[in-house]
């Protein structure tokens, strides 16, 4: 049972990994660059929306979002707009969002409820 534990927890840390790497190369992505950092951007962006898709998949709005991201950025049949400028908002917003996902998936912690305790008496213990 620890055993699961452990690898929900190596699991949430490496999920955030991937996802600050891909916001940060996103980021990155907007100053100039040689052509193969983009090829290799595509390919980590692409892995990194696969897995926050796989991760979020009971929340639709998470998939429909990471699956443009998966659409935009796949290295198998890449889209060119063959100029920088439509690139840099979607990097922007791209990033923008690999790092909100992060927030808005942290586990919250919970309160301690305040249990307040009630006195015991006895009718035995009464002073007549």
């Amino acid at each position: 049972m620890k055993f699961l534990r452990i690898n929900k927890k190596i699991t949430v840390k490496l999920m955030q990994f991937v996802s600050i790497c891909c916001a940060l190369l996103l980021f990155i992505a907007v100053l100039p660059n040689p052509l193969k950092y983009y090829s290799v951007l595509r390919v980590i962006v692409s892995i990194g929306a696969i897995l926050v898709i796989l991760k979020n998949i009971a929340n639709g709005y998470w998939v429909v979002l990471f699956g443009a991201i998966l659409i935009l950025f796949n290295p198998i049949v890449p889209i060119h707009f063959y100029t920088k400028v439509p690139w840099v908002p979607i990097d922007i917003a791209s990033g923008i969002l690999f790092l909100i996902e992060i927030i808005l998936d942290r586990p919250k912690k919970a309160k301690p409820l305040l249990v307040e305790q009630e006195v015991k008496t006895y009718e035995r213990d009464r002073i007549i």
